[in-house]
């Protein structure tokens, strides 16, 4: 990874779930039998419908909120509380991670498709509270999920942030287009390795990822 390809940014953006924290955390777990459980009292259908709509909501339109807000007109708000109260007890502090992110020079933020409250409360189990300019969530883009560009496009606005001086680290690859698009540096967070256009870097393990960027 050159140190040379980050030489530029000053503006550096993290999606929060599967990327601030690993995903053998496993918080999607609780998230998704929650949101299955949602659909299933707010639609009045079964469980293995409420499965298939919560996965195909996510496929078509970039989160299961998205979908149920534009085929079923549900508010929003409701739901995004209801499917982010699980528990964060098995979180583990990350002080180095800590550490890195607070010498990037510039500019950092959290962006997520879920809500901004439950994001402070992940970045709080995670020891990484009062690291980040602001964290934004689903609701501050208008609801319109990443991997809109619209909804790149407003938080960045509402942030005045710069895209030419931006790296996005994101563990979803669809998430990484629009970023790409706009000239930001795209670096995909994940265990296995996606190969695209979009993606410059690739890392399986964060923490270790910034420390070369601030060493």
């Amino acid at each position: 990874m050159p140190k040379t390809d980050f030489a530029h940014v000053r503006a550096w953006v993290f999606d929060l779930d599967n990327t601030l924290y690993p995903p053998s955390a496993r918080l999607f777990d609780q998230i998704e039998v929650r949101m299955t459980n949602w659909v299933m009292e707010t639609l009045k259908v079964d469980r293995p419908k409420a499965d298939h709509l919560r996965r195909h909501y996510w496929a078509r339109y970039g989160t299961t909120l998205a979908g149920l807000m534009q085929e079923h007109g549900v508010d929003p708000t409701p739901y995004l509380v209801d499917v982010h109260d699980i528990s964060l007890d098995h979180l583990q502090q990350d002080q180095a991670l800590a550490a890195h992110i607070r010498a990037l020079p510039g500019r950092r933020i959290v962006y997520t498709n879920g809500s901004a409250p439950y994001a402070e409360r992940v970045l709080a189990a995670r020891g990484l509270s009062n690291l980040f300019d602001a964290v934004y969530g689903v609701e501050n883009a208008n609801f319109r999920p990443k991997p809109e560009a619209a909804a790149f496009e407003t938080i960045f606005t509402t942030d005045q942030l710069d895209p030419g001086i931006g790296a996005m680290f994101e563990d979803d690859s669809r998430n990484l287009i629009a970023p790409h698009a706009m000239g930001m540096r795209t670096v995909h967070v994940t265990p296995q390795a996606a190969h695209a256009d979009h993606i410059h870097h690739h890392t399986k393990d964060l923490t270790g990822f910034l420390a070369r960027l601030v060493a």
